[in-house]
């Protein structure tokens, strides 16, 4: 149980000095974390898997070619290569992942009433398929953000440790993605209500 107070700046100290143990330790550690949302995006396991060992491989590389500069963020660095293995992923599949909707959330809470009509429910699918068309037509950058925060419920400090960029940058992203969806809705003149 020692392994838990060791910081994660020492244990990668000493897997680059030859301590084997030390890497199952940080991945041990951070998997849960680290394959959840891996999943997350892509939401098939098998796919999942093979992310996340080629997140490890990589990370492997990296420290063996003694190329990583610890900052003392090991997990925000982890998730990076993550991340960019998962858009590595879609642009190789050439298709964007499908964000599963779960009953805690739905998209910007519209389905708050369980107790809907099939009228009110297929308003309410039209309304949800209107809305994703809608976020398709943001820039890359801003839907980017839109779609952490709002599909899968991250804070704007793990978006911007994500896609490198300051908390302030991801908060001016989804401003502006805000206002652009508030523009594209008065220009098609689109009503998002049921």
């Amino acid at each position: 149980m020692a392994d838990l107070h060791i910081p994660d700046a020492l244990l990668v100290k000493n897997y680059i000095e030859g301590n084997e143990t030390a890497l199952s330790i940080l991945i041990k550690r951070h998997e849960s974390k680290i394959y959840g949302f891996i999943y997350s995006k892509i939401a098939d396991r098998d796919i999942s898997n093979d992310i996340f060992q080629d997140t490890f491989i990589k990370v492997i590389k990296t420290l063996k070619s003694n190329s990583y500069n610890e900052e003392g963020k090991f997990l925000p660095w982890v998730m990076r290569i993550s991340h960019n293995l998962i858009v590595d992923h879609f642009r190789k599949t050439k298709k964007m992942p499908m964000y599963r909707e779960t009953e805690e959330f739905s998209i910007f809470s519209v389905m708050s009433d369980d107790s809907l009509t099939i009228e009110g429910k297929m308003i309410v699918d039209q309304v949800e398929v209107d809305l994703k068309r809608l976020i398709e037509e943001l820039p890359e950058d801003q839907k980017e953000v839109l779609v952490m925060r709002m599909y899968q419920d991250m804070s704007f400090k793990e978006i911007s440790e994500l896609t490198d960029v300051s908390i302030n940058t991801a908060l001016g992203r989804m401003r502006y993605a805000l206002m652009n969806l508030r523009k594209i809705i008065d220009k098609h003149q689109i009503i998002l209500t049921n």
